[in-house]
C-alpha cells in the first residue's frame, strides 16, 4: 500500500515562554537562613541500598535512583550541596509518603511534598497483595478501575476519565496515545507503579485530563548483589516466573539489574489466554564522584486468545437463565437495530467464547534508553537521557458479539488492525539549588522532544455471521481486505519547575509548560489510492502549568492546595475521526485542596483530597467506532486513604473515592447526553484490607481485601447500567527461616484465594461495542513461591 506523507517545514516551534515569580514575604535573610529546610542535593553517585514502606507490605522495596529516596523532614537540618556518598535511611510509613513519584514533579519531592493527590505501590506491595498485571495494581488503588478490555488493554478510569485522557507512562515517557499503546503488562519486572491523580500536562505533556499513570522498570543498585526468584500456579492452569539479580559488579563504580520474567495466565472463558514475555537490564556506570551515565534496554511480548465479552440478551428471550446484579436496563441494539427490552447476561455465556479460532493479539516492543547525570557545580546538575521504541502489534478477532432479536442468534462481525511504531526522544534537565533573598530555591528547566511515527494497515472490509447464543460454531476469520493509515507526531516542550521555601514549613511550588504538537496524516484505501480530505497538516501549542503550596502546620501535617491546567489533542483518536470532522485541542483545569498527615510515630497515616475538573471539547465513543463531541465534561470528587499498624501484628489499610462526573453542553441530531455520565465511571470505589502476623518459629501471616465499585454505565446514553459489585481475596504465607534453606535469605509459600465469594459482575464495558460487556473473573486458587538469597 502507498504511505505518503506531508512533509512539513521545520520551524522555531518554541516562539516564547512566560516567566513566573513568586510573591515573599518581607523576611530578614539571617532569619530565613535559620528556618529554611532545603531539597535534599541531586546525587550523581547511586545511594547505598536501603528498605522502602509499602502500602500494605513489610517488605523492602528495590532502591531506586539517588535522588528517589529521600525526603526532607522538619527537623532536619541544611544539608551541604555537595553530593553524599550515603542515602538517608527512610522511615517506613503505611501509604509509603516518603517514595518519590518521578511522573509527579521533577524536584525530587516526595509523595507528602508533592502539592498534588500521588499514589506510589511499590514492588513488595505487588508482590504481597498478588497483582500480577498492571490492571490489578490499579484495582487496589484509590478510585481506580481497570477492565483490560482487549481493544485498549490496561484501560483506566479515574477521577473520571478513562482511556486516553489519562497518560500511561513507562520510566516517565510517554509512548503515544493511550488508547492505541498501551498492553496487559506484568508487574515481575517493575519496581513501582505511581498514580499522579488530576491534570499532569506539566510533566508527563498533553493527554493527562485525569492524571497520569507511571510503569517504573527496576533499578540498579550500591552493593552486594542480590537475587530473587518468584514462581506461581493457580486453579485456571495459570503459571508465572520470574528471575531478577542486581548490585555492585567487580568493576569499580559499575552496578547492574537484570530481570526475566514469563508468564501464562489463562481466562475463565474457553480457549483464552494472555502469554507474556519481559526482558529488562540496566547499567549504571559512575565514572566519578561528578559523572554518571548508564543504560538500558527492555524487550517485552504478549500473545493472547481475546476474550471479548458477552452479549447482551432479552431477559424474556434467556428465561430461567436470565441473572441479576450483573446488568440491568432496556435496550436497542447499536449494531443490528433490534429492540431486545429488558437485558441480562445469560448464564450459559459465562465462559462461552466468541471469538474465531485463528484469532490473535500480538504485541512485541523494544525499548532502548540512556543517559548521563553531571555535577555541573556545586549548585548546578544537568541530566540527560536519550531514549528509542519501537513496537509491532496485531488485532485479528472477531470483536461485535451482538444478539438479534429477531433471530435470536448472536451476529458477529470481524476487525483486523495492526501496528507499526517507532519513537525516538530526547529529556534534558537542568537543576539550580539556589537562594534568592535568604530563601531556598530550586528550578528545574527541561527541554524535551520527540518523533513518533505510527503505521496502521488496518481492514477495509469487516466478514460477519451469526451463531447460537449456546455452544457458538466459532469459525475462522474469512477473507481479509486491507487498507492502510499513517500519522506522524512531532512534539517539543519547554517547561520550568520551581519550589520556593517561604519559611521551614511553607513552600510555594508551580511550574509551566510550553508545548508544540505537530501532526501529520494520510489515509489510503484498499488500492493503495489517498482518500477524500488526505493528506493533512495540524499543529498546536498549548500552555499548562500548575501552582500550588504545601504547608506541615505540625510535624507530619500537611495541608495542600493547587490549581492545574492539562490539553491533549484529537491525535489521541485520529485514526476514528472523519477528515470533516474538527481536530480541537481539549483543554481541562483542576482545582484540588487536601491534608496528608503522619503521626504515631510513622505507625498511622491518612490523606485527603477534593478537587474541582473540568474538560472542554471532549471526543467521546458513539459506538460503532464513531465519535461523537461533547461540550464539557464536569468532574468533582473527594478521595480517603489511611492505613495504621496498631501493634507490630496487625495491620489495617482502606481507601474510597466518591466522583460526580457529569457531561454538559453534549447535543447532537436526535438528542442530548447532556447531564449523563461518562462510561466506566462508579461514583463509588472503595478498598479495604487487614492482616495478622504470627510470630512463631516459622512466622504466618493472614490477609483479607475487599473491593466495591459502584454502578457504572457502558455508553454515553447510560441505558444499560453494569451493577456494583463486591469481591473479596484471602490470603496465607508462611516465611520460611534461613536455617531450613541455607542457600537462601528469605523464602516464602502464599496460597491465595481470589474472589473467595465468586461474584459474577460486569467489570467493564467498551463504548465502541456497546452490545457487549466483560465479566470479572470467577473464584480462583493460586499457590506461589518466592525466594531471595
Amino acid at each position: 500500500m502507498l504511505s505518503i506523507r506531508i512533509a512539513r517545514p521545520r520551524r522555531v516551534l518554541l516562539a516564547s515562554a512566560a516567566l513566573t515569580s513568586f510573591a515573599v514575604i518581607d523576611l530578614p535573610s539571617a532569619s530565613a537562613q535559620q528556618v529554611r529546610d532545603p531539597l535534599p542535593p541531586i546525587e550523581v553517585s547511586p545511594a547505598q541500598s536501603r528498605k522502602q514502606a509499602s502500602p500494605a507490605g513489610r517488605e523492602g522495596q528495590s532502591p531506586r535512583r539517588a535522588a528517589a529516596r529521600r525526603s526532607s523532614t522538619a527537623a532536619a537540618a541544611p544539608k551541604p550541596a555537595a553530593p553524599v556518598a550515603s542515602a538517608q535511611t527512610q522511615a517506613q510509613t503505611p501509604l509509603n509518603s516518603n517514595a518519590v513519584a518521578e511522573s509527579a514533579s521533577r524536584l525530587g519531592l516526595t509523595v507528602r511534598e508533592t502539592p498534588a493527590t500521588v499514589e506510589v505501590i511499590s514492588a513488595a506491595t505487588m508482590r504481597e497483595q498478588g497483582y500480577r498485571t498492571v490492571s490489578e495494581v490499579a484495582a487496589g488503588a484509590v478510585g481506580v478501575t481497570s477492565g483490560d478490555n482487549p481493544a485498549e488493554p490496561a484501560a483506566f478510569s479515574m477521577r473520571g476519565f478513562t482511556n486516553s485522557q489519562i497518560n500511561t507512562l513507562y520510566n516517565g515517557i510517554k509512548i503515544g496515545p493511550q488508547n492505541m499503546t498501551s498492553r496487559i503488562t506484568d508487574t515481575a519486572n517493575l519496581e513501582a507503579v505511581e498514580f499522579l491523580k488530576g491534570p499532569a500536562s506539566l510533566i508527563s505533556g498533553e493527554g493527562a485530563a485525569g492524571g497520569a499513570i507511571n510503569f517504573v522498570t527496576k533499578q540498579p543498585h550500591t552493593g552486594p548483589i542480590r537475587n530473587e526468584a518468584d514462581f506461581s500456579w493457580d486453579s485456571l492452569n495459570s503459571f508465572r516466573a520470574h528471575y531478577g539479580s542486581g548490585g555492585s559488579t567487580n568493576l569499580q563504580g559499575l552496578d547492574y539489574r537484570f530481570d526475566v520474567s514469563r508468564s501464562s495466565l489463562n481466562g475463565f472463558a474457553d480457549d483464552t489466554n494472555t502469554k507474556t514475555l519481559d526482558v529488562s537490564g540496566q547499567l549504571n556506570y559512575r565514572i566519578s564522584d561528578s559523572l554518571k551515565v548508564w543504560g538500558a534496554i527492555e524487550y517485552r511480548e504478549d500473545r493472547s486468545k481475546a476474550y471479548w465479552g458477552a452479549p447482551l440478551v432479552p431477559v424474556a428471550y434467556s428465561g430461567s437463565h436470565a441473572t441479576s446484579g450483573i446488568v440491568s436496563g432496556n435496550y436497542v441494539s447499536n449494531y443490528n437495530g433490534t429492540n431486545l427490552g429488558a437485558v441480562t447476561i445469560d448464564d450459559r455465556t459465562f465462559n462461552t467464547n466468541y471469538n474465531v479460532l485463528d484469532n490473535r493479539n500480538v504485541a512485541q516492543e523494544v525499548w532502548l534508553r540512556g543517559g548521563f547525570e553531571l555535577k555541573l557545580a556545586p549548585d548546578l546538575t544537568l541530566k540527560s537521557q536519550a531514549y528509542g521504541y519501537g513496537a509491532e502489534r496485531t488485532w485479528f478477532n472477531n470483536e461485535i458479539e451482538a444478539f438479534n432479536a429477531g433471530t435470536n442468534l448472536v451476529d458477529r462481525e470481524r476487525f483486523y488492525v495492526a501496528h507499526s511504531q517507532r519513537l525516538v526522544g530526547n529529556i534534558t534537565d537542568l537543576i539550580w539549588d539556589a537562594n534568592i533573598a535568604g530563601f531556598d530555591n530550586r528550578l528545574v528547566t527541561t527541554l524535551s522532544s520527540s518523533y513518533l511515527d505510527f503505521v496502521r494497515p488496518g481492514a477495509a472490509n469487516f466478514p460477519g455471521d451469526s451463531v447460537s447464543l449456546v455452544d457458538p460454531v466459532r469459525g475462522y476469520y474469512g477473507l481479509l481486505t486491507t487498507q492502510q493509515q499513517t500519522a506522524r507526531i512531532d512534539n517539543e516542550a519547554l517547561s520550568f519547575e520551581d519550589r520556593l521555601k517561604l519559611t521551614r514549613t511553607f513552600s510555594l511550588i508551580g511550574g509551566l509548560r510550553v508545548e508544540h504538537i505537530g501532526l501529520d496524516r494520510n489515509s489510503t484505501d484498499k488500492n493503495g489510492l489517498e482518500k477524500a480530505g488526505f493528506p493533512f497538516t495540524k499543529d498546536w501549542a498549548p500552555v499548562t502549568g500548575r501552582i500550588g503550596y504545601t504547608w506541615e502546620a505540625v510535624p507530619g501535617l500537611t495541608f495542600f492546595s493547587q490549581y492545574a491546567t492539562g490539553a491533549d489533542v484529537a491525535a489521541n483518536t485520529s485514526f476514528l475521526l472523519l477528515p470533516t470532522q474538527p481536530l480541537d485541542l481539549t483543554t481541562s483545569r483542576t482545582y484540588e485542596t487536601g491534608v496528608k498527615h503522619l503521626f504515631w510515630d510513622n505507625r498511622a497515616e491518612w490523606s485527603f483530597s477534593a478537587y474541582d475538573i473540568l474538560r472542554k471539547n471532549v471526543y467521546a465513543a458513539a459506538g460503532g467506532m464513531q465519535l461523537n463531541i461533547a461540550g464539557r465534561q464536569e468532574s468533582k470528587g473527594v478521595e480517603l486513604a489511611a492505613a495504621v499498624r496498631p501493634i507490630e501484628s496487625l495491620r489495617l489499610w482502606g481507601n474510597i473515592a466518591y466522583v460526580d462526573a457529569r457531561y454538559a453542553d453534549y447535543d447532537f441530531v436526535g438528542g442530548s447526553f447532556s447531564g449523563n455520565t461518562p462510561p466506566n465511571v462508579p461514583r463509588i470505589v472503595a478498598n479495604a484490607g487487614a492482616s495478622w502476623r504470627f510470630f512463631t518459629p516459622w512466622p504466618v501471616e493472614l490477609g483479607i481485601t475487599g473491593r466495591h465499585v459502584g454502578d457504572r454505565y457502558n455508553t454515553d446514553a447510560n441505558v444499560v447500567t453494569m451493577k456494583a459489585y463486591t469481591v473479596a481475596d484471602v490470603y496465607a504465607f508462611v516465611d520460611i527461616p534461613k536455617t531450613v534453606f541455607n542457600a537462601v535469605d528469605q523464602a516464602r509459600l502464599t496460597f491465595r484465594v481470589r474472589n473467595i465469594a465468586d461474584k459474577r459482575y460486569a467489570i467493564w464495558g467498551d463504548p465502541f461495542y456497546p452490545d457487549q460487556i466483560l465479566l470479572g473473573a470467577p473464584r480462583t486458587y493460586e499457590l506461589s513461591a518466592a525466594f531471595k538469597w
